[in-house]
Formats: C-alpha cells, sequence, structure tokens
C-alpha cells in the first residue's frame, strides 16, 4: 500500500496555491484529505498536541487515510531526562491508534547525532520508551550508513527514512532502503545553496522538483512498495505549497505505471471505483 501526502497541512502561505482563498482553516485538513491518503504531522516536534486535537483531526479524515507523527524534540534532540516526555507522547497518540489512524512515528535526529556507541544506546533506549509503536529512524549524517546498522534497525523493527536531499558532504544521498513493515521517503528538496546558508529555516526546502527529478525515485518507491506492507511518501519542500506539487507530479507519473484495478493504492478515496 501507497501513502502519498505532505509535510503537514496548516500553512497560511498554501492558501490560493493550494487551498482557496475564502476557505475557514477548520475545514483545511478535510479539503487535504480529499486528494491525499497520509499526512505528516511536525508540529508535535515543538510541543505536544492535545489528544482532542487529534481526535478532531482524524475526524475529518475518512476511511484509510492514515498519519505519521513526527517525535517531539525532547525525545530526539534533547535526549537527556526526558522519560516523562516519552509517556506523555504515547497518551497523545492514543485517538489516533484507537481509530486505527496511526501509521507510524518519525523520529528525526539531528545531523550532529553521530554514529558511536552512546547514540546507538539511546536509540535502545528509544525503541523501549515508544514500546509497540512503529517506528521509522531519520538520520541526518550519512556516517549512519552501514551494513551493521541496517542489520541492527532489521533487528529492532526499526524503519529506515529515505531522503532526497542536496548532496553535500555527510549528507545522505538518495538510497532505497527499508528496514521494516514501513517504508519511508522524504522529499526535502535540493536547495544546497540555503541548506547550511540560510537565514529562516523555510528557505532550506525553497525548492521546486522537477519531472526528471521526480522519476529518478520510481523505481525506488516501486521496490520499496515490494517488500514492504506500508510506503510512505512525504513531500518536505513546504514553501508557497510547493510540497503540493511535488506530490502531485509523483502521483501522476505512478498512475501512469500502475495497471487501473491497482490505483486505490495510491489513494482509495480517488480510485475506489477503478
Amino acid at each position: 500500500m501507497i501513502y502519498l501526502g505532505t509535510s503537514g497541512f496548516s500553512y497560511n502561505d498554501w492558501v490560493g496555491p493550494f487551498y482557496p482563498a475564502a476557505m475557514p482553516k477548520r475545514e483545511w485538513l478535510l479539503y487535504y484529505a480529499r486528494e491525499f491518503n497520509a499526512c505528516e504531522i511536525n508540529s508535535t516536534f515543538y510541543a505536544l498536541l492535545k489528544p482532542s486535537t487529534l481526535e478532531a483531526m482524524a475526524k475529518k479524515t475518512g476511511e484509510g487515510f492514515l498519519f505519521a507523527i513526527k517525535a517531539n524534540q525532547q525525545m530526539t534532540h534533547e535526549r537527556r531526562g526526558n522519560e516523562d516526555v516519552f509517556t506523555a507522547f504515547r497518551q497523545v497518540l492514543t485517538p489516533l491508534m484507537e481509530r486505527g489512524k496511526l501509521g507510524c512515528v518519525l523520529a528525526q535526529f539531528p545531523y550532529s547525532f553521530r554514529l558511536n556507541r552512546q547514540n546507538r544506546d539511546y536509540l535502545e533506549a528509544f525503541k523501549e520508551r515508544v514500546g509497540d509503536l512503529p517506528i521509522v529512524i531519520e538520520f541526518r549524517n550519512a556516517g549512519w550508513l552501514r551494513k551493521e546498522v541496517f542489520d541492527w534497525l532489521r533487528r529492532n523493527e526499526l524503519g529506515f527514512c529515505c531522503v532526497d536531499e542536496p548532496q553535500l558532504p555527510n549528507l545522505l544521498p538518495p538510497i532505497a532502503e527499508t528496514t521494516s513493515g514501513i517504508a519511508y521517503v522524504r522529499f526535502h528538496g535540493r536547495n544546497k545553496d540555503k541548506w547550511w546558508d540560510h537565514q529562516y529555516a523555510y528557505e532550506r526546502y525553497d525548492y521546486s522538483y522537477s519531472a526528471e527529478e521526480i522519476e529518478e525515485w520510481l523505481p525506488k518507491i516501486h521496490r520499496l512498495d515490494q517488500i514492504a506492507e506500508k510506503t510512505f511518501v512525504f513531500a518536505n519542500n513546504h514553501f508557497k505549497g510547493k510540497r503540493v506539487d511535488t506530490i502531485r507530479l509523483l502521483r501522476k507519473m505512478l498512475e501512469s505505471q500502475y495497471p487501473a484495478q491497482e490505483l486505490a493504492r495510491l489513494n482509495p478515496l480517488l480510485y475506489n471505483d477503478a
């Protein structure tokens, strides 16, 4: 099953490029879920949401729609004295788990999180604290790209996040690898000039993909889909709704390769009569 969506959905600069100008914010997710079958929620990285907020979000999406929830920064970036945060994080996700709408948790670690024994031990502690939640790990430092690391992720049923990002020293190359029942791909954009040198964080992700660049991922996504139970693909090049254009283009290319009876794999809400 392939799930396509964007990293977040609630952005004021999407009004016009994606959301109709007169549409109230409370209807944004309803509108979004008509076109996509998954959404990555990043706001939980900065602050935990109320369970009631996720309950309301779940109600606005149709059957088969899944959420990927980003782990809080205290869980991935601070990493000390954070046991209570794990407990609170699990409680926040209860509405999604009860409704069968939790796709997975994305744990994005910083570039400074390098491969060493201390950090390997922390990943083991992370796995233990989240319990049976499905987890995908996003490394930002290419030092983790070793066979023994992939083997360790598989033994611990931890997913690996594939990324498309600028090809700069020590950043991850665009490899397609899956280490659990969940395959995961994030399109960050290839704005190498602003990746490290920017005034505002959004500048890093200000990038428009060409059809040729998206096409590079088609065989990789097909391969991941053949191996994994669920394959999530999210666009994170968010400035002025560019991530919407990325996923629309990717979906169009996938549609051209899938037979009609399999289009429901891309979005059951759109293609359930195929």
